[in-house]
C-alpha cells in the first residue's frame, strides 16, 4: 500500500466515521468552503516556499496541499484513483 493509499485509508475512515478531535472530521464538518479555503492557503505556501525556503519546506508544503486535495476529493464523492486514471489520458 502506497503512502498515498494509506492516507486516502485514513481520510475516509475519518469521512465515516467523523472522530472528535480530528483535523479531517472538522474539515468535512465544516464544508467544501473551508477545505477549497485550506487548498488557497497551502498552495500560496509551496510558492513561497519555491521562491526561498528550500527543498525540505517545498516537500512540506506540498504534502500539506495533497492532504488537503484528497480531503477534498472525499468531499465531493471522487477519488485518487480517478485523478490517476486522469493524468493517465494525458500521456
Amino acid at each position: 500500500m502506497t503512502p498515498i493509499d494509506q492516507l486516502w485509508a485514513t481520510i475516509q475512515s475519518r469521512k465515516d466515521e467523523m472522530p472528535e478531535g480530528s483535523y479531517t472530521a472538522f474539515l468535512f464538518e465544516k464544508g467544501e468552503n473551508e477545505i477549497l479555503k485550506k487548498i488557497g492557503e497551502e498552495a500560496i505556501e509551496v510558492i513561497i516556499a519555491a521562491k526561498g525556503e528550500g527543498d525540505e519546506r517545498v516537500l512540506y508544503e506540498s504534502a500539506d496541499l495533497i492532504y488537503h486535495l484528497l480531503v477534498l476529493l472525499a468531499a465531493r464523492g471522487l477519488s485518487w484513483q480517478q485523478v490517476e486514471a486522469e493524468l493517465a489520458q494525458r500521456f
